[in-house]
């Protein structure tokens, strides 16, 4: 479903991602991990295009992306979750979730059924539906800014820090969720700070070290790399 070829970002001088390649299938929880400044939040904002890229090619059904303008590229059904979350503050829990649809132009029906739909996945946004969505915890932030992303009913879900700051209790319900929505058939790309959870429900996993790609593979054989696990997972 999407591939990154010979990607490569530069900051002024400074070269941020080097010869990145990746490919996720169509059904796939694929991650990508590595510590901070390794550059993830730089190769999953290139693919939506929200900075530019010095080279290199994105690839979206074998349709090229690589200069595609982000609002184009949400049309296509690739939605990210920022990191940080990024709700807007001030507006309601449900004219975030509103907000999420605008690219798409659905019918005021259509709105409110995928409104429900994110409901019953996370039910605390309900009960703080008329909210505004700076006064809810940083755990309820992340459903709704989940949530706002699944409102274009995404194709393919790119993830960044969805544990990031979260309560263990949080966690989990986030991560329950991102099993949910392969088994409803989204192909995720998830970049996760949580190396051991990212690992248990991927089927690859990519590992970005200063802007390159060092290792690749199945999640369950990298999770059992002694590299791996001496870097990543605290063993």
């Amino acid at each position: 479903m999407l591939k990154v070829k010979d990607l490569n970002i530069y900051y002024d001088n400074i070269h941020a991602i080097k010869d990145v390649n990746l490919e996720v299938k169509k059904g796939e929880i694929v991650c990508l991990i590595g510590a901070n400044g390794a550059g993830k939040t730089s190769t999953l904002q290139s693919i939506s295009g929200l900075i530019p890229k010095k080279s290199g090619q994105v690839l979206f059904e074998d349709k090229d992306i690589t200069n595609t303008k982000a609002h184009m590229i949400t049309k296509m059904k690739i939605a990210q979750v920022p990191e940080g979350r990024r709700v807007f503050t001030e507006l309601s829990v449900k004219d975030n979730l509103r907000l999420g649809a605008y690219t798409i132009k659905e019918s005021f029906e259509d709105m409110k059924k995928d409104i429900e739909r994110i409901y019953d996945k996370f039910p605390i946004l309900q009960e703080r539906s008329d909210q505004k969505a700076g006064t809810l915890s940083g755990g309820e932030q992340q459903m709704l800014a989940m949530g706002r992303a699944l409102m274009i009913r995404p194709r393919l879900l790119l993830l960044d820090e969805p544990s990031m700051g979260l309560a263990p209790l949080f966690v989990e319900k986030i991560f329950d969720v991102i099993k949910d929505l392969k088994s409803e058939g989204v192909t995720i790309l998830l970049v996760e700070q949580n190396a051991n959870l990212a690992l248990k429900i991927s089927d690859r996993a990519y590992v970005l070290e200063t802007g390159e790609i060092v290792k690749e593979g199945f999640a369950k054989d990298l999770a059992n790399d002694p590299d791996v696990k001496k870097a990543y997972l605290g063993s």
